[in-house]
Parts: C-alpha cells; structure tokens; sequence
C-alpha cells in the first residue's frame, strides 16, 4: 500500500507522469472523475486524448464515490480536481441551498478517509490552482479553497507527493 500525489498545473505533464508511476501494475483501476460533458466537444476530445493513452489492460470506472478508493491492487485517480468539482455541484454549495456547506464538507472527509484507509496502491492527480490571482468570483475562490485544502489533506498523509512543471517532475516528499 502506498498514497502517491501527483500535482501541478493544467497542461503540466502530471497526468503522464502518474500514468508512468503505474505503467508496470499488471492490473491498474483507472477512477476517472471527470464525467463527459453532453455537447462539449473540446471536453469529450481531452477525455479520449486520456483514454488513448491509456493500456487496454486498464479498467476505468467513471465515479466520483471514495468507496472504490478502498479496493485492492492498483488505482489511478484523475482526477482529484474533478473529483472536487463534482462535490460542488452535487452538494449544492452553487444554488446556496440549505446544508450545502456541511454536504460539502463531509463528502471532502470521506474521500479524505477512503485515501488514508485504502489498501491499494493510489496515485492520484490533482491541480494545483493557488500559484495564480485570486479568482474575481465567489463560485471560483470556493473551488480554489475547497481543492487546495483537500489538496492539502491527501498530501499530509501521502507517501509521496509530486509537483510537475513544464514535463518536469519534482519530488516534494
């Protein structure tokens, strides 16, 4: 079992470099959280640029549930990024509805947990987004604030933690 954190910034290279952290597994789960977009044809042409990549060994799983973090062998999360834009959207934190906030919250500490929990060997990517301006909007800065603490969280119990810049791979940790 190891906690492996690929981070960096869009277009970095992290993605590839997470995909060669396990390109050797014999069996590798690939948790994609980032559910294709109906109508978004630059979204649905990244999504197959990710999944050319990827060995036709590799079984992916479109899902943003923590549980399949704590199954055995090999997972591949990409991305925590996504993950967390769909916590926003599925809590209820962009309409203000009532208990949106705490939803939010909790769905965070259980991907936060399955991560500490897990058997498997996890590498997972994620988007460093506090390198730029303050986003102009409320929606933005609770995204940004939302990852980078999460971000934050996976990397204090990681074994590894990665910054990749420009292609370049870094080892904090």
């Amino acid at each position: 079992m190891s906690r492996v954190l690929v981070l960096g910034g869009s277009r970095s290279g992290k993605s590839a470099h997470a995909e060669a952290l396990v390109a050797d597994a014999p069996d590798v789960v690939y948790l994609a959280a980032g559910a294709p977009v109906p109508g978004d044809a630059e979204w649905a042409a990244r999504v197959a640029a990710h999944r050319a990549r990827r060995p036709a060994s590799w079984t992916t799983l479109e899902t943003t549930a923590p549980s399949e973090l704590l199954r055995r062998g090999t997972v591949l999360v990409d991305s925590v990024t996504t993950w967390v834009a769909a916590l926003l959207d599925e809590s209820g934190v962009w309409a203000d509805e009532s208990g949106a906030t705490e939803r939010l919250a909790r769905r965070c500490d259980a991907l936060v947990e399955a991560w500490t929990m897990t058997p498997a060997h996890v590498v997972a990517v994620s988007d460093e987004v506090g390198l730029g301006v303050v986003p102009e909007t409320r929606s933005g800065r609770l995204f940004r604030d939302t990852l980078g603490t999460v971000n934050q969280r996976l990397a204090g119990t990681a074994d590894e933690v990665w910054f990749v810049v420009a292609g370049l791979p870094q080892r904090l940790r």
